[in-house]
């Protein structure tokens, strides 16, 4: 048996550009992991499966298995998903378990693929795979395709998830709607974020998905102000939502908040390597 941590990751700045005539949205984002992560094994088996308690419905793990055989031979697998994720919470939790599967895939075939090729499969099952297939904070742009790495200190991060999850694709259809999307993307702004620390960052956080998001949840927003409230730096969405972000200076200030709202989770950011 093989196992595979996938972490969540919290978009710390995203922008999002224009609709593209293929259906896909330019980003520019500034990405990071967080210490919460499902927890995957795999094991041979007669068939695929997929064995996910608490989810519903096609999973992208199935999509990440299908992708992989196109470009290497894979015996079939059993896959059982340990949620720690929550489910639709703008938090990338399917993403990470597509991620980690290719990467496990890659590993008992005897990695015949390199990481670039791998991404290149992950694209297309979604905009945040490339970047969990090694999970570090990056910079991420394109339609979620292009990765580079940035250095970045560990932030502690209060979390409020809701048992309500938000489509992303509802998302963005709002978010077109709406006309938001952003003329240019300026990559070079958030990589002059690197190395930042709380109180620098916080003022830089934004996600041009908000408004869409608060435009089909309005109630979301109390938990923005309650956050900030409660001594956040800087409270948002994260990418699609509906799970709220607020990020503090120490933990102590993140736990005495969570204290306060009923679900809340204290988590840290996975800090690069240069940045330990």
């Amino acid at each position: 048996m093989l196992r595979e941590s996938a972490p969540a990751k919290v978009n710390l700045v995203l922008h999002v550009g224009r609709r593209r005539t293929d259906g896909l949205h330019e980003l520019c984002s500034l990405f990071a992991p967080l210490d919460l992560a499902d927890e995957l094994a795999f094991e041979a088996a007669a068939r695929d499966e997929v064995v996910a308690p608490g989810v519903e419905g096609p999973n992208l793990v199935q999509h990440a298995l299908a992708a992989f055989r196109t470009r290497a031979a894979l015996a079939p697998l059993r896959v059982t998903i340990e949620k720690r994720i929550p489910v639709a919470g703008g938090l990338g939790g399917g993403s990470a378990d597509a991620a980690a599967t290719l990467r496990a895939a890659n590993r008992l075939a005897g990695e015949p693929l390199a990481l670039g090729e791998l991404q290149a499969l992950g694209a297309p099952i979604g905009a945040d795979v490339p970047s969990q297939l090694e999970p570090a904070p990056a910079l991420v742009t394109g339609a979620g395709e292009a990765v580079e790495p940035v250095a970045l200190p560990a932030l502690w991060l209060l979390l409020v998830p809701t048992t309500e999850g938000l489509s992303t694709a509802a998302v963005y259809a709002e978010h077109d709607r709406l006309e938001a999307g952003r003329e240019q993307l300026d990559p070079q702004a958030l990589r002059g974020l690197a190395h930042a620390d709380a109180p620098r960052l916080a003022p830089a956080m934004e996600n041009d998905l908000e408004a869409a998001a608060l435009s089909l949840r309005p109630e979301l927003r109390a938990t923005l102000d309650r956050l900030e409230a409660l001594g956040a730096l800087r409270a948002r969405l994260s990418g699609s939502g509906p799970t709220a972000v607020g990020l503090f200076e120490a933990r102590e200030a993140a736990e005495a908040a969570a204290a306060a709202i009923p679900g809340a989770l204290v988590v840290s950011t996975r800090p690069s390597p240069a940045s330990q």
